[in-house]
């Protein structure tokens, strides 16, 4: 039975397990400002193992997946919670996660599709929104922040996982058109890098009568290499700028082995669900743009289901081995770069503590390791829990402590802090160094975007009249006792007594002259005019 809380399935000789959750990615219809730091600038391309940025600098994505678009609320799952969707976007940034990695299943793409589960009272600006204008929503904010964001088609429909890339209800050609439509959305958008095109292709039926996906084996109905190869090259023909990514399967043969008829030539290694790319160096994928693969395989622990490695007397020794043999090969021989999409633990076994901790270490550290997103930010997720605790506020740290060392932040990240649980407006630290002053003056119009019973939405506009560039910027103004801050967007916005500061984000730390910045924030109390409004000190 499809959990729909479960994650990725594994397929083993002997068993396979229960199918998994998906998770969507997000993307913004206007171009971003550029990445930079963290996710480098422009569009990503790759040069043997490594994935590089438009000015050939290395870049490591070290993200995580936030799933939701997929199921039938057809939308990022938390959006029910107390917490503004900025808000989780802006902790998951200031964890030091550059990368979205965004399920989806094409019921989700479809005219007339409308979002469920979303709390209007926290996020009035999603009301009446279709899934694609909310994932326009998500990915403008990820790109604010310096992130970047993978979109993977997760299921064909909200119904669950397939072996295949396509059903009897949705062809290959429908796979591959909303493929398409989803490029020529986000052209020219750099916060949107790639397709990851299918979710965790694997085996089905037992050989030698296999009906699964299998790598190599030339059938087009099941070759899986084949089909990636179709798809890849049909978005690059739309976006060409776009990385590719693409799964394993679990059994290079596409069946499952039968290893009751005492025929060994019917049985063979499989491995996770997405996560066998063991016949990719004899078997590549072929794209008719260079440099745009990735191979994305999918990894996982007990909690998930308990493979035979984990019991192997050698156990943690082991591992490396496996992990060579399924995909680390790839990297290791300069083949092409490894994007891990998935991988994830409840760390309820102390066996997976031991496994997160030594997939951590063989990724390896700094910018020149291997890529990945962990899954999940989700809390909901029923294989492996998420780096978000059931509030979707609060951080799971013992599993935020393993994977720290191996995050790259954003350039931008950090955004506000999340509404304490007290209700008590949200404090930081006043920088030690003034903002230098503004020559010449500043103009500020306010525009309030919607109000409910207990708050009220607005954007505060700032514009640099005078004759030089303010370099940072901070804008700052007060309100009323009793107002206080829930979220804002485009500067790190914070509240301290009545008073509520607005910095430049690193990635637009300057504000020319004749310039202007919006301030977006949701807040708490009766809808009040921001007043005594002030730009580097300067009254507006």
């Amino acid at each position: 039975m499809h959990r729909r809380t479960a994650l990725g399935g594994a397929l083993t000789a002997l068993a396979t397990a229960a199918a998994g959750v998906l998770v969507a990615a997000a993307v913004s219809t206007a171009p971003a400002a550029a990445a930079a730091g963290g996710t480098g600038t422009g569009y990503l391309h790759t040069s043997g193992s490594k994935i590089v940025d438009s000015t050939g600098a290395t870049v490591r994505l070290t993200g995580i997946n936030w799933f939701g678009m997929e199921t039938d609320n057809k939308t990022f799952h938390g959006l029910w919670s107390s917490n503004p969707w900025r808000s989780q976007l802006d902790t998951m940034a200031r964890l030091g996660y550059n990368t979205l990695r965004i399920p989806y299943s094409n019921d989700a793409l479809k005219a007339g599709a409308t979002a469920t589960g979303i709390n209007d009272f926290v996020n009035p600006d999603l009301i009446g929104l279709s899934p694609l204008q909310i994932l326009d929503k998500v990915i403008d904010y990820a790109g604010s922040k310096g992130m970047r964001v993978i979109l993977d088609r997760h299921r064909p429909t909200s119904a669950g996982q397939s072996p295949l890339w396509y059903t009897s209800t949705v062809s290959e050609t429908t796979w591959i058109n909303d493929w398409k439509m989803l490029a020529q959305r986000y052209a020219g958008n750099t916060t949107v890098i790639g397709a990851d095109l299918h979710n965790e292709p694997h085996a089905e039926g037992t050989n030698p009568a296999a009906t699964g996906a299998c790598w190599g084996c030339g059938d087009t109905a099941r070759d899986w290499r084949l089909a990636a190869e179709r798809a890849g090259n049909a978005i690059l023909g739309v976006q060409p700028n776009w990385l590719i990514f693409v799964e394993g399967v679990s059994c290079p043969s596409g069946g499952l082995s039968n290893v009751w008829d005492n025929d060994p030539s019917n049985d063979e290694d499989c491995g996770w669900w997405g996560g066998n790319l063991s016949k990719a160096g004899q078997f590549p994928v072929r794209l008719n743009v260079a440099n745009r693969l990735v191979y994305s395989p999918h990894e996982y622990a007990t909690s998930v289901y308990r493979q035979a490695w984990f019991d192997d007397p050698s156990y943690p020794a082991n591992m490396p081995a496996i992990w060579d043999k399924y995909w680390g090969y790839l990297y290791k021989q300069n083949i092409a770069p490894i994007m891990m999409g998935e991988f994830g633990t409840t760390l309820q076994d102390p066996k997976d503590k031991i496994w997160l901790q030594n997939l951590m270490a063989y990724t390896g550290t700094g910018v020149n390791g291997m890529s990945f997103t962990y899954w999940s930010w989700n809390p909901n997720s029923g294989d492996t829990g998420g780096i978000a605790n059931d509030d979707w506020t609060t951080i799971n740290q013992a599993k935020q402590d393993i994977l720290a060392p191996y995050l790259i932040p954003p350039t931008g990240g950090g955004g506000t802090t999340s509404p304490s649980p007290t209700g008590t407006p949200n404090t930081s630290p006043a920088p030690t160094t003034p903002p230098p002053p503004v020559t010449g003056g500043c103009t500020a119009t306010y525009k309030q975007i919607n109000s409910w019973s207990g708050g009220f939405q607005g954007e505060l506009t700032v514009k640099n009249t005078g004759t030089a560039a303010v370099n940072p910027w901070s804008a700052t103004w007060t309100w009323p006792s009793g107002v206080t801050l829930a979220s804002g967007w485009n500067a790190t916005v914070t509240q301290s007594g009545t008073t509520v500061t607005a910095a430049a984000p690193a990635w637009a730390s300057s504000l020319a002259p004749g310039a202007s910045v919006t301030v977006g924030f949701t807040a708490n109390g009766t809808a009040a005019t921001p007043g005594s409004v002030k730009l580097n000190g300067t009254a507006c």
